[in-house]
């Protein structure tokens, strides 16, 4: 009996969509696989280090004894600090580019800049922030000049989520709001930005994950390589996680002495990471809830 054309076709079309979606899983299947092996290697590895005295401890004897303390502290304030610093003034920046311009050259010229600024190493940013906030502006060394440095790092980021989580909110929501008697001003802040807050903190959590683990921009502008005390103001040097695990690993008086250290230390930096992305996903999830509820 003959196959009909139209019904060999068909089967041949299922046959390549299977396959094709086959392949994808194995693709999938591959990263989550690389990714849980690194996590379990940095695991086993450092997971022997982790006490309360690694953890709340002041290093000592060149690095090779003692805790991490200052280094998390150092961290946790050039994090929060770049975060307080840019994401105001890229959700500005993105209210504006969207509801205040139209789109001429102007704005796509300034998206473009955008985009750009977005792909520059990072290492240019630490020399920009070491000219300016180090050197003209007087800053030193310091929380300030690191979390200002890393602030217009990920700035890009966040005015690129807020503009198009605001591009994707319906026209009917702002004409509606407008109808009813508000100002621009009240759409935006009562309508808009409550429903467009869940995919802006899409924006927060992608810039922690790359400001935290930066080590070219504060190692200009704020990180010292030994500094076994915790800073008393914004404008004292620290020491940081990513540039103290270069150290400890690279650099370090006793390498094999340190190692454990620097697994330990990687897996504290994971951790906090991870922390801190988990706070950001509870917070997108309540604004979520908070929109539906609406």
């Amino acid at each position: 009996m003959t196959i009909p054309q139209h019904t060999s076709g068909i089967r041949r079309k299922k046959l390549s969509e299977q396959a094709a979606f086959w392949l994808f899983r194995l693709m999938s299947i591959a990263v989550v696989g690389v990714l849980f092996w690194i996590l379990g290697f940095i695991i086993v590895k450092g997971i022997g280090v982790i006490s309360w005295e690694f953890l709340t401890g002041m290093p000592r004897d060149g690095m090779t004894a003692g805790g991490i303390l200052p280094a998390i502290v150092g961290t946790l304030c050039l994090t929060l600090g770049s975060i307080v610093i840019a994401f105001p003034l890229g959700i500005l920046s993105g209210i504006y580019i969207s509801e205040y311009t139209r789109d001429n050259w102007l704005v796509k010229l300034i998206r473009i800049m955008t985009n750009n600024l977005s792909g520059v190493p990072s290492i240019v940013f630490g020399l920009f922030g070491m000219a300016l906030f180090v050197n003209t502006l007087g800053f030193g060394d310091s929380i300030i000049a690191g979390s200002f440095t890393l602030a217009l790092l990920v700035l890009p980021i966040v005015i690129r989520t807020t503009e198009e989580a605001l591009r994707r909110i319906d026209n009917s929501y702002r004409l509606g709001s407008l109808a009813l008697g508000a100002t621009k001003l009240q759409t935006i802040r009562r309508v808009l930005l409550p429903m467009a807050m869940p995919n802006i903190i899409t924006g927060l959590i992608l810039s922690v994950g790359r400001v935290s683990g930066e080590t070219a921009p504060i190692l200009f502008t704020a990180v010292a390589y030994f500094l076994p005390k915790l800073p008393s103001s914004i404008f004292d040097q620290v020491m940081a996680l990513p540039y103290h695990l270069y150290v400890i690993a690279t650099s370090g008086t006793d390498l094999e002495a340190t190692r454990p250290m620097a697994y330990g230390t990687a897996l504290v930096l994971i951790a906090i990471v991870l922390v801190i992305n988990l706070a950001a996903n509870g917070l997108r999830c309540y604004f979520n809830k908070k929109v539906k509820m609406n």
